[in-house]
């Protein structure tokens, strides 16, 4: 899959729901993780993040959103279940993204939202667990984003070959002959 991700949180009310989408990031293949206008508890998260994440992905702590500092090219991607916001099943990862989610007890603050390039809403009748938000979001992801196969047409059916990526001839390229 090209491109990278990134997944993080505006403030934090359950250290263990961080944790827990911490190393679910790892799971799924994140390239770093980070907090905004928040501390995280290595010891407290670490409850819920067996893989210690932390110690395998870059944890980036902003201590406000002035502070957010996210690689050139990258896309802010809120996740917000907020009027307006597109739904994830009709939405287009950027190949280059960080996605942010809310504390447990709160929202995304009106400030990072217009910050945001993307907000997301996941289609549900009301909030999930941020963990859970984080989760599908990431899921969403990699079978938009990856190469799988077709899903089969009918339940128990076969899934459709994937060909061999093909590479085609160099492609040499010229300087275009100013005058």
């Amino acid at each position: 899959m090209r491109g990278y991700f990134g997944i993080g949180v505006e403030g934090i009310s359950k250290q263990m729901n961080a944790g827990s989408l911490f190393r679910t990031a790892h799971a799924f293949g994140a390239s770093f993780v980070f907090t905004v206008g928040a501390v995280y508890s290595r010891s407290e998260g670490k409850r819920a993040d067996t893989s210690d994440s932390v110690s395998h992905l870059p944890l980036h702590e902003w201590d406000n959103i002035a502070d957010l500092a996210l690689p050139r090219g990258c896309s802010l991607v809120g996740i917000e279940l907020i009027e307006g916001a597109d739904e994830l099943p009709s939405f287009r990862h950027p190949q280059r993204a960080a996605y942010v989610l809310g504390p447990e007890r709160g929202s995304l603050s009106p400030e990072l939202v217009a910050l945001c390039d993307h907000v997301v809403k996941i289609p549900t009748q009301f909030c999930v667990n941020l963990a859970v938000a984080g989760a599908i979001v990431m899921y969403d992801r990699i079978t938009t984003m990856g190469r799988f196969a077709g899903r089969p047409l009918v339940p128990g059916g076969t899934p459709e070959i994937i060909p061999e990526h093909a590479f085609g001839e160099p492609l040499v390229r010229r300087k275009a002959q100013t005058d």
